[in-house]
């Protein structure tokens, strides 16, 4: 594939293949509408192999199971969800153990909750983690 960003050059340098994951209207509607991507930032990578589950959170505070997947080589996972989103509260469990083991590390938090709302269903959700040995962060990405 050769995207428009890619035709873009800088100091006469030749145009190089899209590296983007998702190239088609297709594929993008295939993709889960929420998503989650997570890197490394002690290690200066993506963070591979971290399995992940999505709840939705009740008014109860139950949690229903919608979907599990895992990070692949590039700390993506985009198929955790194939039915419509409903405005709600959610939730993304991340196993880090399962992946700080497979640097040799001993985590500080062997696993990760991220608890957000979903006022608006026809947007796309993408909640990212940023990792380390001893923090983590996050935030509403695109």
């Amino acid at each position: 594939c050769v995207c428009a960003l890619s035709a873009l050059r800088t100091h006469g340098e030749p145009r190089t293949p899209c590296r983007r994951v998702v190239h088609s209207r297709q594929a993008m509607a295939a993709r889960s509408p929420i998503t989650t991507h997570i890197l490394d930032t002690t290690r200066g990578r993506p963070a591979a192999g971290v399995p992940v589950r999505l709840l939705r959170i009740g008014a109860d505070g139950s949690a229903a199971l919608l979907g599990t997947g895992s990070t692949n080589s590039d700390g993506r996972c985009v198929n955790l969800m194939s039915e419509a989103l409903t405005a709600g509260v959610y939730r993304l469990d991340f196993d880090t153990d399962t992946y700080f083991k497979t640097v040799g590390v001993v985590p500080f938090f062997p696993s990760v909750q991220l608890t957000f709302n979903v006022r608006n269903p026809s947007e796309h959700y993408h909640v990212p983690l940023l990792l380390s040995d001893f923090q983590y962060s996050t935030y509403r990405g695109s």
